[in-house]
């Protein structure tokens, strides 16, 4: 025993390598290296080295995601110059498409759109539908969405869907294909689903749009919230903080909504819609040369109708009517333009002529379009359109589909108030002029004031009202009648004793 206690306490010797026992170490470690090599082969993820801007671009738009105007002209080029050499790259068309449709997002500028839709069916081509090229279904959904061609959108995004239940991709474009198309429930379930398969920016984006339809402020912003801590890239966080400043903006907190639309431009300056955002909110904080300088450079960046109309009604509120009317000339300029380019604008275009044009023709153009899309921008346009054309009684439907289903909206309420008081319910015109003014009371720079002066005309309820029925004396608790104590009833079947002894009092014990 003290042998092997002796021996266990002496150290081992070193172990040393010679020549030939390094040689057969190595070569252990060359087959081991080997072999994880060919069960795991390397990936690009590997690569120590930051993506190239075609493989950002491609990235984020494979993720519906917005991407940078460099890394998507970067990641154009890229495919096109590959697809010259490989026309028939199925997958590479459908990029190439997406990214045309990425690039028309940021620019604003729809000649993107027909070059979108010939690289995404020259993919359909080389690989069709029927066997799954989901990538240029996708593609083609989302196309019809920025169009706002929500059926199309939603036949295609069905179709992906059909084939593939699992397919994440297919359920934005569901979200604003039932969106667009007024199917509010379909919308949901499509959100609820794409958020257990996917939750990211995309998913988030899609859900702060579904509860905000359904007038839930509060959730829809901590949605997009989330979309903003999910974003990876500038473009991503920058155009997550451009929606939390348009929900700031339609509850009328302009300075939070300033601040939002300021963080998006410092994220990425390229990101037009938060400048045409910020000169809405300069409007209504009463620095109108501020705010017509943010307009004409959004304008310079993206011209679409909406921002012409909010400039010209802008400037027509400071009395410059001559420089209004070149924006409403310029207005009908892009819309033509849209139109060519598959894009329908009749929304705005309606709501334009309602106001400053023809409200026949608005009638008539709003009218085609609730036959195709019953959503409730419009409802709500269709329903002005209709006042403004002297048909109250038709509006008032229109105007209640607009306002009912829960998305809340100063100019819905105005407008609704101004049918209603055309009516002569002027109680339902003070409740919805007051509610315009407790969403928003700076919703427009021309209709804002009318709905100030609307409402000081009637502000006051009619005689007879509660002000007339409130006691002029403080209130005096009256003297009531006291109870009388109850007599006893007498029971028939008892007997009495005239002799009998009274019982004693109880004790109370």
């Amino acid at each position: 025993m003290d042998r092997i206690d002796e021996e266990s306490q002496t150290p081992a010797p070193p172990v040393t390598f010679t020549g030939r026992k390094t040689l057969v170490a190595a070569a252990v470690a060359v087959v081991l290296i080997a072999g994880a090599l060919l069960i795991r082969p390397a990936r690009t993820g590997d690569d120590a080295r930051p993506p190239e801007p075609s493989e950002r671009a491609a990235s984020a738009v494979g993720m519906g995601a917005p991407a940078a105007a460099v890394d998507v002209t970067a990641l154009v080029a890229d495919r096109e110059k590959w697809l010259a050499a490989h026309p028939d790259d199925d997958a590479s068309w459908a990029v190439l498409g997406s990214a045309y449709l990425e690039r028309a997002r940021r620019t604003a500028d729809s000649g993107w759109f027909p070059k979108a839709e010939k690289a995404l069916k020259r993919s359909l081509e080389v690989r069709p539908a029927e066997k799954g090229n989901f990538d240029a279904m996708t593609g083609m959904g989302a196309l019809a969405n920025a169009r706002r061609d929500f059926g199309t959108a939603r036949k295609w995004g069905e179709l992906v869907r059909a084939q593939a239940p699992k397919r994440w991709t297919a359920y934005p474009v569901l979200v604003d294909a039932y969106t667009g198309l007024g199917d509010y429930k379909g919308a949901q379930q499509a959100m609820e689903l794409l958020l257990e398969m996917r939750p990211g920016l995309a998913a988030y984006v899609r859900a702060s749009q579904v509860y905000r339809d359904r007038g839930w402020r509060e959730d829809a912003v901590v949605a997009m919230e989330h979309a903003a801590g999910a974003a990876k890239a500038p473009a991503e966080k920058a155009y997550a903080l451009f929606r939390l400043g348009e929900l700031s903006w339609e509850r009328g907190d302009a300075t939070e909504a300033l601040r939002q639309y300021e963080g998006a431009l410092r994220t990425d300056p390229a990101q037009a819609q938060a400048l045409g955002g910020r000169a809405r909110v300069l409007a209504a904080l009463g620095r109108g040369g501020e705010a017509v300088r943010d307009y004409r450079m959004a304008l310079g960046r993206t011209p679409v109708p909406q921002l012409a109309r909010e400039l010209g009604e802008l400037l027509e509120s400071l009395g410059r009517a001559q420089e209004a009317r070149a924006q409403y000339d310029a207005l009908a300029t892009m819309a033509a333009r849209d139109s060519g380019n598959g894009v329908d604008d009749h929304v705005v275009l309606g709501l334009y002529e309602a106001d400053h044009g023809d409200a026949a023709a608005a009638v008539k153009r709003l009218s085609q379009e609730w036959s195709r899309h019953k959503s409730v921008q419009v409802a709500d346009a269709l329903g002005w359109a209709l006042h403004q054309a002297g048909e109250d009684a038709a509006a008032l439907e229109y105007a209640k589909k607009a306002t009912e289903p829960g998305l809340r909206s100063a100019d819905f309420a105005y407008h609704r108030a101004m049918i209603e008081q055309g009516l002569g319910d002027e109680e339902a015109a003070r409740r919805h002029l007051q509610e315009a003014m407790r969403t928003n009371p700076h919703f427009s720079p021309l209709r804002g004031p009318l709905a100030k002066e609307a409402l000081a005309a009637i502000a006051a309820p009619p005689p007879g009202g509660p002000e007339n029925i409130r006691p002029t004396a403080p209130w005096v608790e009256p003297e009531l009648p006291k109870a009388a104590k109850p007599t006893p009833t007498p029971d028939p079947k008892a007997t009495p004793d005239p002799k009998a002894t009274p019982a004693p009092t109880p004790s109370g014990r």
